[in-house]
């Protein structure tokens, strides 16, 4: 965002690239204030804590994937295309341009920095099962036999090839779970 974004936006927008960049743990308050552009006080006039900050964080990466899902969902000519417009939004994001490269999973990264029971680390549960939850409709649309426990599968294949491109630094863990979920779905 330019220099016309709210401050608000702009404190987000610089969380985000440095909480996926470096971490959260590893962000304090005055670089995400820097990298903004904005005084301190704009962060504690806009969100009260850097814990609210984080969790907007989380919600925000929830609703670009969801973004980025829809518009995959659009093309989709059937449930099982949808099914892959699942993996593909997942693709989608890993490619886009960070400044430091595909890390895995923004949200994941995140959970992984939360102590358990900490209300981020709770929102990214929510964003996974809903994406679970997103597969087994369609699986169920698609006449799978056992939808839920194929979802459940699907949705872990897709997070491990997630953390897995996120180590190596590039899509292709990601692309092959694509390649599985469709073989899996062949068979019945």
């Amino acid at each position: 965002m330019g220099r016309g974004a709210s401050a608000k936006d702009r404190l987000l927008d610089a969380a985000a690239r440095l909480f996926y960049a470096d971490g959260i743990a590893a962000t304090g308050i005055d670089a995400i204030t820097a990298e903004a552009g904005v005084a301190k006080q704009s962060l504690y006039n806009n969100f009260a804590s850097k814990d609210e900050l984080m969790l907007a964080y989380i919600e925000r990466r929830h609703a670009e994937w969801l973004d980025l899902y829809r518009g995959r969902l659009a093309a989709a000519e059937s449930a099982r295309a949808a099914v892959l417009a699942v993996f593909d939004a997942y693709l989608d994001h890993a490619r886009a341009g960070y400044d430091h490269g595909f890390r895995g999973c923004g949200l994941l990264n995140a959970a992984a920095e939360l102590p358990v029971g900490a209300p981020g680390r709770d929102a990214v549960r929510a964003h996974k099962q809903h994406v679970e939850e997103i597969l087994r409709e369609h699986l169920v649309t698609a006449g799978c036999p056992e939808p839920a426990e194929t979802a459940e599968h699907l949705a872990f294949l897709l997070e491990g090839a997630t953390s897995r491109a996120g180590l190596d630094g590039n899509e292709a863990c990601i692309r092959r779970a694509r390649d599985l979920a469709e073989t899996i779905m062949a068979r019945w």
